[in-house]
């Protein structure tokens, strides 16, 4: 497959799965339409691989939303109306992973890190990205959730708070991400890195950037200083920031 046939495969999937999306009420008119545009930019200035996953994200993002919705509804903790996500929310979950991909292409030219390093840290913003939605969506319905800076009761929903089942949720998700990121680019030779090294690592920082959201949102959220998505954007930062430190300076 030449480098042309590849984009034009790219936009194809994008234009079909947004498409899709919106007419399967998974994501808005505007959501549908900002995914498209982030899905061409990862796949064209990133890999195929890249763009294949993040919409496997946004997919088990909207099957964890409609897992027990109606209970979630009456407790007015559901995602929009009908579990849709909207542009703000594709935008606070693909920004980090855009960039990531241009900056993936501008290294392409100037020889600083292969794309193989920059599909890792993709992969572990993704991770973590993962790692929250499905904290959020399974621990809203957990009956006892404490907040992450004190330890104390708080309500389901409550910014902050955390539980066993959202935590045991943010685990593997974040796994299930690594695993699939690691299988994609071990397939396309994208890394030669042993899977004891990938896997754990990407899943420990989808992890670890779960918490550092939950504990934003005890802290900054909670003063208002954050949203719930710019909230989103900086923990999926953090998370690429801490993969590209290690795989740059420790590594």
């Amino acid at each position: 497959m030449t480098e042309w046939d590849a984009e034009i495969l790219i936009i194809i999937i994008c234009f079909t799965l947004s498409f899709l999306a919106h007419r399967k009420s998974i994501l808005t008119k505007n959501g549908s339409i900002g995914a498209f545009f982030v899905g061409i930019i990862i796949g064209i200035m990133g890999h195929i691989t890249w763009v294949i996953l993040l919409l496997i994200f946004f997919l088990t993002s909207f099957l964890a939303t409609k897992y027990k919705f109606e209970y979630k509804k009456t407790k007015g903790l559901q995602e929009g109306k009908g579990g849709e996500r909207g542009l703000k929310n594709v935008l606070a979950n693909g920004a980090v992973p855009v960039l990531i991909a241009i900056l993936s292409f501008v290294s392409e030219h100037y020889s600083y890190l292969d794309k193989g390093t920059w599909s890792i840290i993709f992969i572990s913003s993704i991770a973590v990205a993962a790692s929250d939605t499905l904290a959020s969506e399974l621990g809203v319905i957990s009956d006892k959730v404490y907040l992450i800076t004190n330890g104390k009761r708080v309500k389901a929903g409550v910014d902050g708070g955390i539980s066993a089942l959202g935590q045991m949720a943010a685990f593997i998700a974040a796994a299930y991400t690594a695993a699939l990121g690691f299988l994609a680019f071990t397939y396309f030779d994208l890394i030669d890195q042993c899977w004891c090294f990938v896997i754990p690592l990407v899943t420990f920082i989808g992890f670890l950037g779960c918490q550092v959201d939950s504990v934003f949102g005890a802290t900054l959220e909670t003063k208002g200083i954050l949203t719930k998505l710019t909230n989103n954007l900086s923990s999926i930062a953090i998370g690429a920031i801490i993969a590209w430190w290690i795989l740059t300076w420790l590594v």
